[in-house]
């Protein structure tokens, strides 16, 4: 399943799940000073940003040190997919709520790791850069893009939940969902197939 940088830009917004993340993040940074929500935000999307990319120019060491196969990430992050587009659609409000120690800010955990750059995000970006490692800037763009897009949705997240109610917010992470579900679903298809037809 090859991918262009528009599909790639829609595929890691579905991942990064900003809107689906809201619920978590709003209350994490209510307990974070007005003055200091912006640049705190700022800093875990840029070290979320940070990860992802390690990951994105790691990936084909990675798979050689770890003797894997472009096959089997492609069926591991498909599953991934899957299973985080499940918990979307049939979440609850109220879970999956990181805790945070009272009277700190939150720095890398929650936010940055796993919040945005999860399990599925860096299978994601591992494999766009292992499948077409010859157009690794147009991912390394498209990842960019998403993480800006996740940034502004996570600084105006206050607002937005007061705009369009909790009820909207929940509809969109579940519609999100099922969108999700058919990617991971051709992701494991693609990789199944690869392994079959192309051999051990």
């Amino acid at each position: 399943m090859d991918h262009t940088f528009l599909s790639a830009l829609i595929l890691l917004l579905l991942v990064l799940d900003p809107l689906g993340s809201l619920p978590i993040f709003i209350p994490i940074m209510r307990e974070v000073p007005k003055e200091r929500r912006k640049r705190v935000a700022l800093r875990e999307v840029s070290l979320a940003f940070l990860v992802l990319l390690a990951f994105m120019f790691g990936g084909e060491a990675f798979l050689r040190v770890m003797h894997l196969s472009e096959r089997s990430l492609e069926v591991a992050g498909g599953v991934i997919l899957l299973m985080v587009a499940i918990r979307m659609i049939f979440s609850h409000q109220g879970e999956s709520v990181y805790g945070v120690a009272p009277g700190k800010e939150p720095f890398i955990f929650p936010l940055a790791v796993p919040l945005l750059a999860g399990p599925s995000a860096m299978a994601t970006v591992l494999l766009l850069a292992s499948r077409q490692p010859e157009r690794i800037w147009e991912w390394i763009a498209a990842l960019a893009v998403a993480m800006w897009v996740s940034g502004a949705l996570l600084l105006g997240a206050e607002r937005i939940r007061r705009l369009v109610g909790d009820q909207v917010v929940s509809a969109l992470e579940k519609l999100m969902g099922l969108v999700l579900t058919a990617i991971a679903v051709e992701m494991i298809l693609a990789g199944l197939k690869r392994y079959f037809v192309g051999g051990l």
